[in-house]
């Protein structure tokens, strides 16, 4: 037997045609018949074959009822019809639902189905091709994720033992540090970690499946204001939050975009100014939230607006570069939960962006 033969069923409950297109096609291709469509689909189950062909007058089953029954169990073989009839409206509806390739009139013409035949195994073949490269791409995205998560946290690890070291040498006054060396480390260290909190954050919104809770907004810019706070004491956070009704959202999703446009907000403040503000205006609706958040830092430049949410993106209008990848992270974690966001800014003066997430409520479930 030839591996790379092309191998066909044909069905047909009249055993002269069987005989003939064995006949004729014995020597181009690797042959199997049966008389039934009960037969036919016992010998699927022993041989895998590259094409199907039925023929569409058989009692108990017709070719194209039997190509229904076998198209979800066995999706690959590509699917020919052979039929008498003039009347092919039926066998039009069968193609256009997919359920079979193409249809042959008998008597056939062999140049025709060879051409046919050849055809069809292309676009097997193909269709393999594209599933194995896309099993691959799947397995390799995987493998990647895993080892991203897995290296962040490995090296959270000893980065949180250098902060523990600079924090006893603190307490115990045991080291002197005359020209400033140590906070310059800890800020190193600082921004490695948040650099690799982002990684985990990133991996975690594209693995974990979305799951729909019961959300107070006062609490989660409680909670975001609470771990961004001290890092510029002198910002005045306003918070307004209108909620009538229940919100139903993805509570880590919502966290991670929250944290991250307020972390953006407190870092990018001018030094300069006498009154740094953010403003969190949050006003829920039975099938929506939209979230404003808005600051009087320095501002984006018009033209890095469009570039703002692509990974790695880091603008260079001003002295504290960000890791590239936290408007990036907000991007995907609302594409994941439906949701949508606006950004407008002026260079100088402040940024504000608007967030839309859909509200889970019980009408949506």
């Amino acid at each position: 037997m030839k591996e790379n033969r092309i191998r066909i069923l044909y069905i047909d409950d009249e055993i002269h045609n069987l005989n003939a297109f064995k006949a004729s096609f014995r020597r181009s291709y690797e042959i199997y018949t049966a008389n039934s469509a009960q037969e036919g689909k016992q010998l699927l189950k022993e041989v895998m074959v590259h094409i199907i062909i039925a023929d569409q007058k058989m009692p108990v089953s017709t070719g194209v009822e039997f190509f229904h029954e076998i198209k979800d169990v066995l999706p690959d073989p590509i699917r020919i019809l052979l039929t008498g009839y003039t009347d092919v409206e039926d066998i039009i509806d069968a193609i256009n639902k997919g359920h079979i390739y193409s249809y042959i009139k008998k008597p056939w013409d062999e140049t025709e189905l060879h051409r046919t035949i050849n055809n069809a195994y292309e676009i097997y073949r193909t269709r393999r091709q594209l599933r194995d490269k896309i099993d691959e791409l799947e397995k390799t995205n995987d493998e990647l994720n895993r080892f991203i998560y897995s290296t962040s946290h490995d090296l959270r690890s000893p980065l949180m033992s250098v902060l523990g070291i600079i924090n006893l040498s603190r307490l115990d006054n045991s080291v002197t540090d005359p020209n400033g060396y140590i906070p310059m480390v800890e800020s190193c260290v600082l921004k490695l970690d948040g650099f690799i909190q982002k990684i985990i954050e990133y991996y975690r919104n594209s693995r974990l499946e979305v799951e729909y809770e019961k959300i107070d907004f006062n609490n989660l810019l409680e909670d975001s204001i609470t771990v961004f706070q001290p890092q510029n004491t002198q910002i005045r956070f306003n918070t307004h939050v209108e909620q009538p009704v229940d919100f139903r959202g993805d509570t880590f999703r919502i966290s991670v975009i929250l944290n991250n446009l307020i972390s953006n907000a407190v870092k990018y403040q001018k030094p300069e100014e006498a009154e740094p503000m953010v403003n969190l205006t949050v006003k829920v609706e039975p099938h929506k939230a939209t979230i404003w958040i808005r600051d009087n830092g320095i501002g984006i430049l018009s033209e890095h607006l469009n570039n703002i949410f692509k990974m790695f993106f880091r603008s260079k209008n001003n002295n504290k570069p960000g890791s590239g990848i936290g408007l990036y992270i907000v991007k995907e974690a609302l594409s994941k939960i439906g949701g949508t966001i606006n950004v407008e800014s002026k260079y100088g003066e402040g940024t504000q962006f608007e967030i839309t997430i859909p509200n889970k409520n019980e009408f949506d479930t």
